[in-house]
């Protein structure tokens, strides 16, 4: 089985509440970050090792139906290896489609 990550930001024009949330939660903590951008992240599973016609797929299903391409910039679909956990973010190949 093969995995597509997707990564999709707020474009950088659009306020980003959660991220100025976050970015005040982390200052509290006495973090040294001084901005945090909050997006979010789909993993699809395909059969089988993922392919060209795949990421093709994740990439017309990223700008039409997983991103609001008003407020938001898909920023990455990565193709990763096989049985890796959902946070893991390594990646075997990796296109941006901004």
């Amino acid at each position: 089985m093969g995995y597509i990550v997707v990564e999709v930001m707020p474009k950088q024009e659009i306020l980003d509440p959660q991220g100025k949330a976050v970015a005040g939660a982390l200052a509290r903590q006495g973090h040294p970050f001084t901005d945090v951008r909050q997006g979010k992240r789909f993993t699809l599973a395909v059969d089988g090792p993922v392919t060209e016609a795949h990421l093709a797929a994740a990439r017309a299903a990223a700008e039409t139906t997983l991103s609001n391409p008003i407020i938001e910039d898909v920023v990455g679909i990565h193709a990763v290896e096989e049985d890796l956990p959902a946070d893991s973010g390594a990646a075997i190949s990796a296109e941006v489609t901004a």
